[in-house]
C-alpha cells in the first residue's frame, strides 16, 4: 500500500510533562505525516516553547499559538483549537485527518498499522487505537466496555470522504459522539482497533478532575440528543462501576441540568432520531450499532 497523505492536529493546553513524548512518537513514525500542527491553546507552562523547538527541527510541524483565556475550556476548547489547525492546513490533497492528543505515546508502525486498517474496509469512516494505562508492565485499555463503534477522542482518524461527509465537527461537548453517529447514519462504519494500543499518560479527564469530567459528559450527552430513557438506564448501571457512585451523579447532573439551562442540543433532527434509534433498540435487545463488529 503507498503511504497516505495525512495531517495531524494536536491542540495541547499546559503538556509540558507529556508533549515531548507525543513529539518523539511522530518523529518515529515509519509514516511521517505531510503536515502536523499543533495548536498551542494558551499554555502558562513550557508546552509553547517544546512545541516551537519541534517546528525549527521537523520541517512538517507548525504551531499556532492561541491567547490564554485564563482557564481550561472543557468541551468546547479543544475544537476550537482544532479548528484553527484545520484552517491551518489549507487546500492540500489530504487523505487522512488525524485528531491526536498531546499527552500519548505509541509505536513507531502505528500510524502504518492503522492505515492498513482502512484500506481494508473501504467503508471505515473513523478509526483509531485503543487508549490505554500502563499497569504494570502491561497496556491496559483505559475503557474496555467502550461500545465497538466509539473511537476515543484522544486519537481519531477520520478518512477525507467521511470527514466531508459529516461536515466536520460539533462546537460543543459531545463532539467526539455525534461525529460517529453521523457518520454511521451516513452509512460509514467506525471502530477502534483492539490491538493497536496508545498509552495515554495522564488518565482521562485528568485535565478536568474525576467529577467535572462525569458532569461534563452528562452534559455531551444531552447535547447530543440522547434519549432520557437510555441515560437513566446508562446512570443505573453505572453505580455499579467505579468510582461508585460519583461517576452515575455526576452523569445525570450534567444530563439534567442540559434541560435545566436550556443548552442548545445537535441542531439535526434526523441525527437526533437516528440516535434515540440506535438506543431504543439497545434497550429492547435489537439490532443496533452496539451490535455491529470491527473488521
Amino acid at each position: 500500500m503507498a503511504s497516505p497523505c495525512y495531517a495531524i492536529i494536536t491542540p495541547v493546553r499546559d503538556e509540558e510533562e507529556y508533549l515531548s513524548l507525543t513529539l518523539a512518537s511522530v518523529a518515529q513514525q515509519t509514516v511521517i505525516p505531510f503536515r502536523w500542527i499543533i495548536v498551542d491553546d494558551g499554555s502558562t507552562d513550557g508546552t509553547g516553547a517544546i512545541a516551537d523547538e519541534a517546528a525549527r527541527t521537523y520541517s512538517w510541524v507548525r504551531v499556532i499559538h492561541r491567547t490564554d483565556r485564563g482557564f481550561r475550556q472543557a468541551g468546547t476548547g479543544v475544537i476550537h483549537a482544532f479548528n484553527d489547525g484545520y484552517q491551518a492546513i489549507g487546500n492540500c490533497n489530504w487523505e487522512f485527518l488525524v485528531k491526536l492528543d498531546g499527552d500519548l505515546s505509541f509505536e513507531p508502525d502505528y500510524f502504518e498499522k492503522c492505515f492498513a486498517r482502512f484500506a481494508c474496509d473501504p467503508k471505515l469512516g473513523i478509526g483509531g487505537g485503543t487508549i490505554s494505562q500502563k499497569v504494570g508492565e502491561q497496556l491496559v485499555a483505559e475503557a474496555p466496555n467502550d461500545p465497538v463503534f466509539h473511537v476515543r477522542g484522544a486519537t481519531k482518524i477520520y478518512r477525507r470522504r467521511c470527514w466531508e461527509a459529516i461536515g466536520g465537527l460539533l462546537d460543543a461537548p459531545g463532539w467526539d459522539t455525534v461525529d460517529e453517529y453521523k457518520a454511521n447514519m451516513l452509512g460509514w462504519s467506525t471502530y477502534t482497533f483492539p490491538e493497536l494500543k496508545i498509552r495515554h499518560h495522564r488518565h482521562a479527564g485528568g485535565a478536568h478532575g474525576t467529577w467535572n469530567n462525569w458532569v461534563k459528559n452528562g452534559l455531551a450527552n444531552y447535547v447530543a440528543g440522547y434519549h432520557p430513557l437510555f441515560m437513566g438506564v446508562k446512570c443505573g448501571r453505572r453505580v455499579f462501576a467505579k468510582p461508585y457512585g460519583v461517576g452515575a451523579l455526576g452523569l445525570f447532573i450534567g444530563f439534567l441540568s442540559g434541560y435545566l439551562r436550556s443548552v442548545p442540543q445537535v441542531n439535526d433532527k434526523a441525527l437526533v432520531r437516528y440516535i434515540r434509534e440506535q438506543q431504543l433498540r439497545r434497550l429492547l435487545g435489537r439490532e443496533s450499532l452496539w451490535d455491529r463488529k470491527a473488521a
